[in-house]
């Protein structure tokens, strides 16, 4: 397990963040180009070694209900991974999930890539899928992830 003093330089060594120390020794670092209105990346980091990082837009780690993860355990790289990724998906603008009008209704949105290739997100009961033409090409359990995936393939929602 890092130290704290570990942990509070790899965090530091990321010039997007801004330092604000709080109540009982502990920590925050924000993010203030965050284009949502979370700007917290690392939360109540602490002297013991506890802290979290945010990551609710992250697939691939066990987050609490608010969307961050624990880093008690987390190597350096783990670390820098996560608060690099947290970073990265603050400065992403994000859409709000689709409302369908109507039970009857499925949701579905096109996405483009800058070689004008489509792909078809659509919501079929509790997934939301990605087609390209007829062929499932990967499958979500939320938007978030959904729109996660496409984002990091290049793809951006179609006006």
């Amino acid at each position: 397990m890092l130290t704290f003093e570990e942990k509070l330089a790899i965090i530091e060594s990321f010039p997007q963040l801004t330092r604000n120390d709080v109540s009982l020794k502990r920590v925050n670092f924000h993010y203030e180009e965050s284009l949502h209105d979370k700007k917290t990346v690392v939360y109540h980091l602490h002297p013991n070694g506890n802290g979290f990082v945010f990551a609710a837009f992250l697939k691939g780690y066990q987050k609490d209900d608010k969307g961050y993860v624990n880093i008690r355990d987390f190597s350096a790289d783990e670390l820098r991974k996560v608060v690099e990724a947290s970073i990265q998906s603050l400065s992403v603008k994000r859409e709000p999930a689709p409302k369908a009008t109507s039970a009857a209704e499925q949701l579905e949105q096109t996405w483009v890539d800058k070689q004008n290739r489509t792909l078809l997100l659509q919501q079929e009961d509790s997934l939301w899928n990605v087609y390209h033409g007829m062929n499932l090409e990967a499958s979500f359990e939320s938007y978030v992830e959904a729109e996660q995936y496409l984002i990091e393939e290049g793809f951006s929602l179609q006006q």
